[in-house]
């Protein structure tokens, strides 16, 4: 859903609410951004010869390269799939196929498109909902006996009512209606005709239900279920909502929207590069994953059940660390269909007080609020920031860099006492104040080190 408005300034200035740093990716994948939009507005049948320019991002695990193009995708309401290259193995092999990730886009964007138009219906489902509720209200189902009334069920002729009767019928309902308006009815109990879930297989990790591999020429069974009026009216406002949607319509513009808005994250890419001498052992189908990969990238007609889908028009967005492997041991062919190549940074101490001060989703926003509900009040001074930051620098020194995801790390071992001591209706309300030297008495790694024991 492209917005003339959203320029890459804008862009980058929406995704520096979440992201702290990496700059020059942030401007890189803003322009890809507006260039789709761009091309929208070109003239055909140029507008079908301009293709998007892919991106390789290349950097350190927990410096924000997954953050910034779920971010991109969800600032743009655009279908995103996330997958990592090491799940795919080179066909003939045990793994996934490499089409599957097209599949999963496609579902994503008839799962959103679905929403969408859930929601222009959503007031004549209400309406309709509420009707069948003050019919089962006024006269609840009954439960079938034996199979031959749940198939003559809705055949069997009734016998017409009286006037009289239709009077005091309709009476009722305009009571029950009004009762229910003005919510009266919420905790009620009432037994309403669901679908029963039909049995399902699970195929290579996949579930596949029965009653779709019999081209739905299984019959609908039903069972009652009793719940309050306030659930009742949830799920017969799906149920209505459902008969409203042109399934048709919504298969139709999710493809079109897959295909001309879809973005793809390609993660770990660098762990199928290199190429294997021998031919054998654990590396021999790391070259054919990216021979595999090669045709959704640089474009393709891949087949899903809801029809053919064209990978010409996606935004592929590859991400890895490469330290051990390097870029140009990806086969020439790939490394041309990522033209775009950005380097991200690794975090500093200064980026990490920036992460616990800065973003509107930051660690300190989010335990301030968890505390909250159990009347704990949080408030962190700088120095504490400081030496949270110290902190995750010396673990990610003194072990394996893992970027920003330290910080969790930090703040378990930090608030373990707090959060496991909170709670419970006595609990009085707290003021806790996190100075520096309280993270320095409870966090081992944000002590400063002894050096007098190093001089000879």
């Amino acid at each position: 859903m492209r917005s003339p408005d959203l320029t890459p300034r804008e862009t980058v200035r929406e995704l520096d609410r979440y992201i702290i740093g990496q700059t020059e990716a942030k401007r890189q994948v803003a322009i890809a951004l507006r260039n789709r939009y761009r091309r929208a507005q070109v003239e055909e049948p140029l507008r079908d010869e301009i293709f998007p320019k892919n991106i390789l991002m290349i950097g350190p695990t927990g410096v924000g390269k997954t953050e910034i193009a779920r971010r991109l995708a969800k600032l743009v309401n655009a279908p995103f799939v996330k997958v990592e290259a090491t799940k795919f193995t080179e066909v003939g092999y045990v793994g996934r196929d490499v089409e599957s990730i097209i599949r999963d886009l496609v579902e994503n964007a008839i799962r959103m498109v679905k929403q969408e138009h859930q929601e222009r219906v959503n007031t004549r489902a209400e309406v309709l909902a509420e009707d069948r509720l003050v019919s089962l209200l006024e006269s609840p189902p009954k439960q079938a006996s034996n199979p031959i009334d749940i198939l003559l069920r809705g055949r069997q002729n009734e016998p017409e009512p009286s006037e009289e009767e239709r009077r005091r019928v309709s009476v009722r309902r305009g009571d029950l209606l009004t009762q229910l308006r003005e919510g009266k009815l919420e905790d009620q109990d009432i037994e309403i005709e669901v679908e029963e879930s039909a049995p399902q297989l699970e195929v290579g990790g996949a579930a596949i239900n029965i009653g779709d591999m019999m081209g739905g020429m299984m019959p609908k069974r039903m069972k009652l279920r009793r719940v309050k009026v306030r659930e009742a009216r949830r799920i017969l406002i799906e149920e209505e909502a459902q008969k409203l949607i042109d399934m048709d319509a919504v298969k139709e513009e999710a493809i079109k929207r897959a295909e001309q808005d879809g973005i793809v994250f390609i993660d770990e890419i660098d762990k199928i590069a290199g190429r294997s001498a021998a031919g054998s052992g654990p590396d021999v189908s790391r070259e054919g994953v990216q021979r595999d990969i090669l045709p959704i990238v640089e474009g393709s007609i891949v087949n899903t059940k809801h029809g053919s889908v064209r990978t010409d028009f996606m935004l592929f967005i590859a991400a890895g660390a490469f330290h051990v492997a390097k870029v140009t041991d990806l086969i020439p062919e790939l490394q041309g269909r990522f033209p775009v190549q950005v380097t991200l940074k690794s975090l500093t101490k200064d980026d990490f007080v920036r992460i616990l001060s800065q973003p509107d989703n930051a660690l300190t926003l989010q335990y301030t609020a968890l505390l909250a509900v159990d009347k704990v009040k949080l408030t962190f001074e700088e120095d504490a920031l400081e030496s949270i930051a110290q902190a995750a620098c010396n673990l990610n020194d003194a072990g394996e860099n893992i970027g920003a995801r330290r910080l969790h790390a930090v703040f378990e071992d930090l608030l373990e006492d707090i959060s496991f001591n909170a709670g419970g209706e006595e609990m009085p309300e707290v003021d806790l104040v996190i100075t520096g030297q309280y993270v320095k008495e409870h966090v081992k790694a944000a002590k400063e080190a002894d050096l007098h024991k190093y001089i000879l």
